[in-house]
């Protein structure tokens, strides 16, 4: 390796060496098994070695700087028949660092729905005990990096797509006599590069070559962060097997994956966003450089729900009593980092029948709107896209899905589901066409952690050794996703430029820039180029790249902009203003009014600004607290709404209120950290019980990054 770190500090590593050799699609074939807590199975990737990836990748530049570019005219994805790969069971016995040879026959069927059967065979297991060669040969051979952690790897082997039936038709002999590795890379390359319009056909046969035969186990070596990978005697990326098998298992503690129950106490799993993201779900290549597709088929007993981040609405399929497979794919390439998978005990809510919310709502575009219409013009890597489909760009409520645990249902059927199609078409008026076709809203477990992945940027990451391996700078500080203040500025920003330069303008340039950078990775100085350069000059007002990163993200504190925002006539927080001003004379008048004044009815955000305002009163008598609780229900309010009473709580050591603590405690773990932090700095003792007490009950389904800071904080 060329990188020298230390596995126990703040950095995490990028080992993945994207510079040499891409990941092009995964599929997934796995078995979920809440007993153990383990998830496993195999994981196919095809590759695209690096030379021919930077050819294409300077195609594209050339083409979307070119006039002429026509773009591709493609139709939207819709469900299709993929067969899936068999179940393959590894014997029990089978040691992790042993060789084993799998062979099972494979039937595959397919029902209308795209979804898709999967026979039960007897597995026959050779285990010869031949431990896998993991000494280093010398660096002659090419090593295939991949970012890998919590894993165990059993096996990898390269995949012999050449056995296909059909694939002939991707060799440039109209029959395979001499199977070569030249031949068997050959394949894997015209299969990956087919146009975006073949999608279905791609599917399936990446389905099918994902079940044929390994023709010849490969050397793999593991370390704390990544998996390495080579094959005697393949001393380039060009000469290495471009379609390989690994089989793998998770490990009950994986940092990628959070084994807990749901509101109802059913028990559940899901992708946690913690710093190492998916690669303790899967070996895989996380630098965001490596946009890649997917297909998955997983397995589970038949009474949990399997939920993914696909592009179809999976239904389950029966495969023996007792047991379902779910089958989900992707078409847009995305990094790994953005893999969803969710399994749990929920129900799937209904609309009502009346409903529109799985139908399209078509409008004529408004002249405005025609404006941002390039039918056939896309910067992106070909995929079949949805700003190409004109039933697509005007479909303002995309088919959509929810699921909850049992004791929700009946709270989200009656708030929830009203909520989805408003939301669904406001977001297509102000952004336009929906990128994806359709969309599943789960109500998560109340240990999810809501700060945000550890998706690595270019900012973020510090020096690219020539392999393209790097580091998230303080990834692995669990401290770093609680001060997140960027995400809060960049909100801040955005409102700001909002009324700088007024709603019509400003929405006008969203729709734009989403049309222009759909299917490809940004950086903020992209968005604010584009926001000036598309902008009249009198709406400026000296406003400059430079100047908004000084103001905006060079700066501690907030920015002088916003201050003299809110400061101005025009912020609109004059109600909020109002109300402050009145609560301050109740705390100081009598207990008995004179006359009741009528009360103002407060947006949520009105509501967290006016707590805001109050948290700076040195003190508020426990009689004006039980009057703000009254007034606003307080209690029952979203959680940024509560997170503040809570603070108010506590600093005021309201202890009639002290239950609402707790429970938000319990029912909103992430955003109950810094709470914590307010418990134990009072050095009040009934707050520092409450603290202990609130931990002790949750700390075994905390988010493991949240459950430490908090124990730093208590211990």
């Amino acid at each position: 390796m060329d990188m020298q770190l230390d596995p126990a500090g703040d950095d995490l590593p990028l080992m993945a060496n994207t510079s040499h050799i891409l990941v092009k699609h995964y599929v997934l074939d796995l078995d979920v098994d809440f007993e153990s807590q383990v998830i496993e199975g195999t994981i196919v990737l095809f590759l695209e070695d690096g030379d021919r990836f930077k050819k294409q990748n300077r195609s594209v530049e050339e083409a979307c700087q070119s006039e002429s570019n026509k773009g591709c005219k493609l139709g939207m994805p819709e469900p299709c028949h993929v067969p899936v790969t068999n179940a393959r069971t590894l014997s029990s016995e089978m040691e992790y660092n042993d060789c084993a040879i799998c062979s099972k026959g494979e039937k595959d069927t397919s029902d209308k729905d795209g979804n898709h059967d999967n026979q039960e065979h007897a597995a026959g297991v050779s285990s010869s005990k031949r431990c896998c060669d993991t000494g280093n040969h010398g660096s002659e051979e090419f090593l295939l990096v991949l970012d890998c952690c919590d894993l165990s790897v059993l096996k990898v082997e390269e995949v012999d797509v050449a056995a296909v039936p059909g694939m002939e038709k991707f060799t440039r002999s109209p029959e395979l006599t001499v199977v070569s590795e030249e031949l068997r890379n050959q394949i894997v390359r015209e299969l990956v590069t087919l146009p975006a319009n073949r999608w279905r056909e791609q599917l399936d046969y990446y389905a099918r070559c994902s079940q044929a035969a390994g023709c010849g186990e490969l050397l793999f070596d593991t370390d704390t962060w990544s998996l390495q990978i080579r094959k005697t005697g393949a001393q380039t990326a060009t000469d290495f097997p471009h379609a390989i098998r690994i089989w793998y298992k998770t490990k009950p503690e994986g940092r990628s994956v959070t084994w807990t129950s749901d509101q109802s106490g059913r028990p559940c799993v899901y992708t946690v966003g913690s710093p190492v993201n998916n690669r303790a779900l899967f070996p895989c290549q996380e630098p965001p450089v490596a946009m890649s597709t997917w297909q998955a088929t997983v397995r589970a007993a038949a009474s949990f729900v399997v939920l993914m981040s696909g592009e179809n609405s999976a239904k389950p399929t029966q495969l023996w009593e007792g047991c379902s497979s779910w089958y989900y794919y992707v078409t847009m390439p995305m990094p790994a980092s953005t893999f969803t998978i969710a399994v749990g005990c929920w129900t799937e809510l209904k609309m009502e029948p009346c409903s529109s919310g799985d139908s399209a709502t078509e409008t004529p575009f408004s002249p405005s709107e025609a404006d941002f219409r390039h039918v056939g013009v896309c910067s992106h890597m070909e995929y079949p896209c949805r700003f190409q489909n004109a039933f697509a760009t005007t479909q303002q409520i995309i088919p959509h899905r929810v699921f909850a645990p049992v004791c929700l249902t009946g709270a989200c059927q009656e708030t929830l589901l009203q909520l989805i199609p408003p939301c669904l078409s406001a977001a297509h008026s102000v952004l336009g066409t929906h990128p994806f076709s359709r969309l599943d809203v789960l109500i998560v477990p109340a240990n999810f952690p809501s700060l945000g992945m550890a998706r690595p940027n270019k900012d973020k990451t510090g020096h690219t050794s020539d392999s393209g391996a790097s580091v998230i700078k303080h990834g692995l500080n669990p401290e770093k996703i609680f001060m997140q203040v960027h995400y809060l500025k960049g909100y801040f920003l955005l409102r700001f430029l909002a009324e700088r330069l007024g709603d019509e303008t400003y929405f006008s340039f969203l729709r734009k820039f989403v049309h222009a950078f759909h299917g490809q990775l940004i950086l903020s100085q992209d968005f604010l180029q584009m926001l000036l350069e598309n902008i009249p000059e009198e709406k400026r007002l000296e406003l400059s790249v430079e100047n908004i990163y000084q103001d905006w993200l060079e700066s501690s504190g907030i920015p002088k902009p916003l201050q003299r925002e809110r400061a101005g006539a025009e912020w609109p927080a004059r109600q909020v203003r109002a109300e402050v001003t009145k609560w301050i004379r109740v705390n100081r008048r009598p207990r008995k009014r004179k006359r009741r004044e009528r009360e103002a009815v407060l947006l949520p955000d009105q509501l967290v600004l006016l707590l805001e305002h109050l948290l700076e009163q040195k003190t508020l008598s426990h009689r004006t607290l039980r009057s703000l609780q009254r007034t606003y229900q307080l209690q029952d309010q979203d959680a940024e709404v509560r997170h503040r009473w809570c603070e108010l709580i506590v600093k005021h050591k309201f202890t009639k209120a002290y239950e609402s603590v707790e429970r938000f405690l319990q029912e909103d773990q992430a955003m109950g950290v810094y709470l914590y932090g307010e418990l134990m700095v009072s050095e009040d003792a009934r707050q520092q019980q409450l603290a202990r007490r609130c931990f002790e009950r949750t700390r075994e389904q905390m988010d493991r990054s949240s459950a430490q800071v908090v124990a730093d904080m208590l211990f």
